[in-house]
């Protein structure tokens, strides 16, 4: 890359980007951050309404994928039809996630093992597919995959979605160490609680209140907030950058 033509202005024009988790929430609000800045995005979402998402944007270079990421298959089909209408891959955001709370000493086998199946092993099976497509292809690429807070710090009732997304960052670094020999850079994003409508809902009233309270900006983020780190990370402006978690928490992390 010559390093006085990149493009300082994080534009990702003709990139091709896939968002699972792209139907709404965070992974929606990358997926039109990215669209904006050039990008041609596949949305992947078990929702079965994940096309006509696209399709809203009347943007052409948009497609909405209906996917599972529990399963290979559905995957793969996910995968090809995108490697069919845009014949490659640049970036990979893992954005798809659940989570199942309860307490430590009664979580049960059902919720710990969804979590992990969700969170963690979907999210390395997409790295993992999207990442062999890459090397294949021998063009280098950007995976970005999203932690949170609570791969950092307790928060309670969270022990399957906290040890999910620890995991997030462990496997972010490895896949940036094996894969930075074919230019493939691989990084995480672990925000506080995003108002998303889900966020808004779980953290309504006075719990949202006191846990405001426990952050020095005083404030939950928003999804655009996230879109903009997942428009960093995915730019030409960040090639020096793999192996990275970077934190939007509002400094909750840092007391």
């Amino acid at each position: 890359m010559d390093f006085q033509g990149y493009d300082k202005n994080f534009n990702i024009t003709d990139k091709v980007a896939i968002v699972t988790g792209g139907a709404s929430g965070i992974g929606k609000a990358i997926a039109e951050l990215y669209i904006e800045k050039g990008a041609k995005v596949a949305i992947f979402d078990q929702k079965d309404f994940v096309a006509d998402i696209a399709k809203e944007w009347s943007v052409k270079d948009s497609i909405g994928v209906q996917c599972d990421i529990t399963s290979n298959e559905s995957m793969d089909q996910a995968i090809q039809k995108v490697k069919a209408h845009f014949g490659k891959i640049d970036i990979l955001v893992n954005c798809a996630g659940i989570a199942l709370l309860d307490d430590a000493e009664n979580i049960s086998d059902e919720y710990w093992q969804k979590t992990m199946e969700v969170n963690l092993t979907g999210s390395f099976k997409m790295c993992q597919k999207v990442g062999h497509l890459m090397i294949e292809r021998g063009k280098g690429g950007k995976i970005i995959n999203l932690a949170s807070q609570a791969a950092l710090i307790a928060l309670d009732n969270h022990v399957a979605y906290a040890a999910s997304k620890a995991a997030i960052l462990g496997m972010t670094k490895v896949l940036a160490y094996e894969w930075a020999q074919f230019d493939i850079k691989v990084n995480a994003i672990s925000p506080t609680v995003i108002l998303t409508e889900l966020g808004k809902k779980a953290w309504a009233g006075e719990k949202g209140e006191q846990a405001k309270k426990e952050i020095p900006l005083g404030r939950f983020g928003y999804p655009e907030e996230v879109a903009a780190i997942a428009l960093f990370l995915a730019s030409e402006a960040t090639n020096l950058i793999t192996g990275e978690n970077i934190v939007m928490d509002g400094g909750n992390t840092i007391k």
